[in-house]
């Protein structure tokens, strides 16, 4: 079952903003996600958290330095997805900058390596004559690589958003603003965050070492469009600073002063750069470089990213969409079996999903592990086989929660009540990967359920969604709608979900996917769409939807989002 509950605002900063101009249900929103004042909207690039507020980045950044003035081969070390690939092309685009000749990069391979710095990593770096290594988006739990590495004779720089463990890598410095006693005040920075920052340290050290005295200083801040793109691909908490980056981002992006990879993968999405927001970067981009991360490796997304020229950019975007139109189709597929294994579930009311199947991809899993768990509103975990070397016969899951129940702390539960049935595992609360063996699946699946019935209260399998309330009829219009969408919304600050009482004058099925209506309120027309519903709705409906504008053939008109029906417990497949 679903229920609605309405957010609460403070009503005497809702009338504040409207009297700086903003429309009242707009107001009213902002102040409901903590806004206190209209100068917290300004998002001015002199109000970004200056780097030496983060432990370690100012050291780290004259190391780095002193490394590129002894003009030492630097290899910057990702992660296979959007944003590992952006924080990588962040490190290679401003190493050149800052005067590094032949920077250099690697991913894993997610199949033979999986991921993070690994000794094969460090083997084939050391091939290519590396001397730096500086992760970007990993890194802090890779304990003996890194090891590995100090020993082999290499300078390790590890830059990491993700929580550490007890124990730390031995680096010569760890920059992550969320290891301890680290009391930078944003602790929601994306791996490509914080790479952008310790290049900040880095110029600021080659300044002081007079390196600018004669020349202007490279101007770092051409690169936030690629960090916009990662803050939101990677869907981290969107506080004070990350707005501020995201906003900046998008600003390079409408002015066409964004990379040339960049353009080149809005131009395949059949995006105009000039009316970009943060969801066609997340909808239309992030899901093009994430697609070779998800089938292999993405060093493809590195090269698109960082190609100098319109035509490489465009030749690499267009391999990106093969890869894209691949893996759509191999999640189609997958999609279908879980269906069909959901089928097969004894019980129906269980508190957590387990599915394997041993023909699926590991790359795609947490995707349909997503599609499931926004299904029956269930933590869900997916499994496939894994093909690392040397991995024969063990599974990899990816896993995605819902709210109230934080899937690492299920795992960690489950790690410490049956030991060694989790070969590896991390994450945070909603989402979550893990390593088991094959023939442990059925024992895994019953210390699953048994984990998550024991640390979920049982109103967290009620869905609630919170909305902004109801609009007047005069708000369905396309003002409103260009209002909210130019506000940067993401986690911690999330996009405005009104809910009113409908009556549908009509319904019908797009694609064989999407539910396609036209609803009335209070007398008003308006046009709504339900993506991936496919069952109608009854002919009287609340409604829970977000305001969009929809273009087509050059005409703007307003379209309604619909995220949820109060009351409603059905599949969305």
């Amino acid at each position: 079952m679903s229920t609605f509950t309405i957010r609460r605002f403070n009503s005497v900063v809702a009338d504040s903003l409207v009297n700086a101009g903003y429309p009242t249900p707009l107001a009213r929103v902002l102040s409901a996600r903590g806004i206190t004042s209209p100068k917290e909207l300004t998002n001015d690039i002199k109000e970004m958290l200056p780097p030496h507020l983060m432990k370690n980045c100012m050291e780290a950044g004259k190391l780095l330095a002193n490394c590129l003035v002894e003009k030492k081969k630097i290899f910057v070390i990702g992660d296979y997805d959007c944003d590992g690939a952006a924080g990588v092309a962040v490190g290679i685009l401003g190493l050149r900058l800052l005067g590094a000749e032949f920077p250099d990069f690697l991913i894993p391979d997610r199949e033979k390596e999986g991921y993070g710095l690994s000794k094969l990593l460090v083997d084939r770096a050391l091939m290519d004559k590396a001397e730096v290594l500086v992760t970007v988006d990993n890194g802090i739990s890779s304990i003996e690589a890194i090891r590995y590495a100090k020993e082999k004779g290499l300078t390790v720089i590890v830059t990491d958003h993700h929580l550490p463990a007890d124990e730390l890598p031995p680096a010569d410095f760890i920059v992550n603003p969320n290891q301890k006693d680290d009391t930078f005040p944003s602790k929601a920075l994306c791996g490509a965050g914080v790479m952008f920052y310790l290049l900040f340290a880095t110029r600021a050290a080659l300044r002081e070492m007079g390196m600018y005295s004669k020349t202007p200083q490279p101007n770092l801040l051409s690169l936030v469009d690629l960090v916009a793109l990662a803050t939101i691909a990677d869907v981290v908490p969107l506080d004070k600073n990350n707005r501020i980056l995201v906003t900046k981002g998008i600003e390079r992006i409408r002015q066409n002063k964004m990379q040339s990879g960049l353009a080149a993968l809005l131009k395949v999405a059949g995006k105009n750069c000039f009316d970009i927001n943060a969801i066609d970067l997340a909808f239309s981009v992030a899901p093009r470089i994430n697609a070779a991360g998800r089938l292999s490796t993405n060093d493809l997304g590195v090269y698109c990213l960082i190609s100098g020229d319109a035509p490489t950019a465009f030749d690499f975007a267009n391999k990106l969409e093969a890869l894209n139109k691949e893996r759509k189709e191999k999640e189609r597929e997958m999609q279908k079996d879980a269906i069909s294994n959901i089928g097969t579930i004894d019980d129906v009311e269980s508190p957590a999903i387990c599915l394997y199947d041993s023909s699926w991809h590991s790359g795609i899993v947490g995707l349909v592990a997503s599609r499931v768990k926004d299904s029956l509103y269930r933590p869900t975990i997916a499994f496939a086989p894994s093909t690392e070397t040397g991995k024969e016969g063990e599974i990899k899951g990816s896993g995605r929660s819902i709210s109230g129940i934080h899937l690492r702390d299920v795992l960690d539960l489950i790690d410490k009540t049956c030991p060694g049935l989790i070969l590896k595992f991390g994450g945070h609360a909603m989402a979550a990967g893990l390593t088991i063996k094959e023939k442990d699946f059925d024992k895994f699946q019953k210390a699953f359920k048994k984990a998550v019935d024991k640390l979920a209260p049982p109103e967290s399998f009620v869905k609630n969604t919170l909305t902004d309330g109801e609009l007047c009829a005069k708000d369905f219009g396309l003002g409103l709608a260009s209002a909210i969408e130019s506000v940067v919304w993401g986690p911690s600050f999330p996009e405005p979900i009104f809910s009113n009482r409908f009556e549908v004058k009509s319904q019908k099925l797009l694609k064989d996917t999407h539910l396609k209506l036209m609803l009335e309120a209070d007398g008003v027309p308006v046009s709504a769409i339900w993506f991936r519903r496919k069952k109608p709705v009854p002919d009287f409906v609340t409604l829970a939807y977000k305001l969009s504008v929809n273009q087509w053939m050059g005409r703007k008109s307003l379209q309604l989002i619909i995220e949820d029906m109060e009351d409603e417990n059905e599949s969305l497949f």
